[in-house]
């Protein structure tokens, strides 16, 4: 059954159903009047009337019970033609709420009940023009009723492939949100990360140089302001993005990695730098090389403070970028590992590279990922 057949009345349906009304009383007198001289009964021709009249107002509630009204003017249309439209429609109304099934028993019914009119009433006309006018009628009206029907449905599933549409893109578009958040969360690391580390190497060399000259401590505390300041900018660019298109973010990118080392090299750390990668690389491969290397020189100065670091990037287009990152084993437990290790493997995977890392027999820490660098 149509769930539509419990909604209130809508303005639509009181013009629909004020029409109906009126066709189907406008007809019904008109047929009334030319069956006059029928020779029928005089209780039966009155009953033609009132009760023809009654199905006619019983239009105005077809929703509330259309299978039980469609059987009753089945039964009073084996006696009444001041009901016959009211009937029709009665058809068309169960085919428009319901499965071709009860359909088609409606519509059976209203087969014999044609039928039976032909036996009951003694009309001038022979029954096969009374079956060859009816009949046709109520195919008519059960086929109409039917295509509404199937409109209505493929209508409602049009809507509802729709709404799922609207579902899934609202979905995709969350999802997204999250994706530029997480991308906004791993700049935020990476950028602050190894800033802050530049602060906390000058610190420390200030806290275990008591004995240091005044032009050395003015010298180390402009570098503390400079890298302060930088990260304050750095962090003004992150947060900016929250406003821009995620394709807006400040990214590196792999002519950078000479700059990055050199600013390490000025905070006091002992960074050696071999880089032989000629040819044009990928941007997201270069962007995901430069910030391998800067997790890894963020570790050293944090874990690993005044200990040498090698970094060696080397590659060729067809065989892959190839970036390790070494220094002597930080003061860690085995198997620390922060979110900085974690969204670097996820980095690499993103690629399609690999990234691994751990002690080495000598006791250095390594960090090595492979790239792919296609030809």
């Amino acid at each position: 059954m149509d769930q539509s057949l419990n909604r209130r009345r809508s303005a639509r349906d009181w013009v629909v159903d004020s029409v109906a009304f009126l066709l189907a009383s406008l007809v019904g007198l008109i047929l009334y009047d030319q069956n006059s001289a029928d020779r029928i009964p005089d209780w039966m021709f009155l009953a033609d009337f009132v009760s023809g009249i009654a199905l006619c107002l019983l239009l105005w509630f077809r929703r509330r019970w259309p299978i039980q009204l469609a059987v009753l003017s089945a039964l009073v249309t084996i006696y009444s033609e001041t009901g016959g439209i009211a009937a029709l429609i009665f058809a068309m109304n169960v085919a428009v709420y319901f499965q071709l099934r009860v359909t088609l028993l409606i519509g059976a019914l209203n087969v014999v009940s044609v039928v039976l009119y032909s036996l009951v009433r003694e009309t001038n006309d022979p029954p096969v023009l009374v079956y060859a006018t009816a009949l046709p009628l109520y195919i008519a009206a059960v086929g109409w009723g039917s295509y509404i029907r199937s409109r209505r449905q493929l209508l409602q599933t049009l809507r509802e492939r729709a709404e799922r549409a609207e579902s899934v893109a609202r979905l995709e578009a969350e999802q997204g949100q999250l994706r530029a958040r997480e991308e906004i969360a791993r700049e935020m690391h990476d950028v602050l990360g190894h800033r802050l580390s530049l602060l906390s190497v000058h610190a420390g060399a200030l806290a275990y140089r008591p004995d240091a000259s005044t032009e050395e401590i003015a010298g180390a505390a402009e570098i503390i302001r400079s890298s302060a300041h930088q990260a304050l900018q750095d962090l003004r660019e992150v947060i900016g993005v929250l406003r821009a298109p995620v394709g807006e973010l400040p990214q590196p990118t792999f002519g950078d990695l000479p700059v990055l080392v050199e600013g390490a090299q000025r905070a006091g750390v002992p960074v050696e730098l071999e880089l032989d990668a000629p040819g044009s690389l990928p941007e997201h491969v270069g962007r995901t090389a430069y910030r391998i290397v800067q997790e890894g020189l963020t570790n050293a100065m944090k874990h690993a403070p005044d200990e040498p670091v090698h970094i060696e990037v080397t590659g060729a287009p067809g065989n892959g970028l190839t970036v390790v990152v070494s220094n002597p084993a930080p003061r860690i437990r085995p198997g620390d590992q922060g979110q900085g290790l974690k969204g670097l493997r996820e980095r690499a995977a993103l690629v399609e590279g690999r990234l691994e890392h751990g002690r080495t027999p000598e006791g250095d820490f390594r960090l090595s990922a492979w790239l792919p660098w296609p030809a």
